[in-house]
Order: C-alpha cells, then structure tokens, then sequence
C-alpha cells in the first residue's frame, strides 16, 4: 500500500507541481484503498460464514437421516425371548 500510495504521489506532484494538493490526493488515495481493503475482508469473511453454514446443514441432515435409520433396543437380560 505505501508502494502504490508513494507512486500516486509522485505522479500527482508531477502533474500538479503543488506539494499541499499532492498530500490531500494522496491522503484520500489511502482512505480509499483502505476502505476497499475492508469491504475485500467483510466480502470474504461473509463468504466463508455462508460456505460452513452450508457445510453444516449438509452434515447435519446427513446425521439426522443416518440417526433416524438407525434402530435402538434394549438390552434383554438372559433368558428373556428375543422381541
């Protein structure tokens, strides 16, 4: 960022010749980066928040169909007919 940030300013002095308008543009060159750098983050922390709530319906239906197929008994005690 202070690469790209550097570079703009150099190119605004360049085209400008005013140092005092070079440091506002540049100030809001970094504002905006930083403020996309933060939408970047949100977008992909969102995007993993959807993709494990997908992953866990999915694991969690998978475990109450294979948990309603199975059948419990109890446990007989010897000598007792099978049922």
């Amino acid at each position: 960022m202070i690469g790209a940030l550097l570079v703009f300013a150099a190119a605004t002095y360049g085209l400008t010749g005013s140092p005092a308008e070079t440091l506002v543009k540049t100030l809001v060159c970094a504002i905006l980066l930083q403020i996309g750098y933060f939408a970047g983050v949100v977008f992909l922390v969102w995007k993993e928040v959807q993709r494990r709530r997908r992953v866990e319906g999915t694991a969690r239906t998978a475990a109450e169909n294979s948990a309603a197929s199975l059948r419990i008994s109890r446990l007989k005690e010897p000598g007792q007919p099978n049922l």
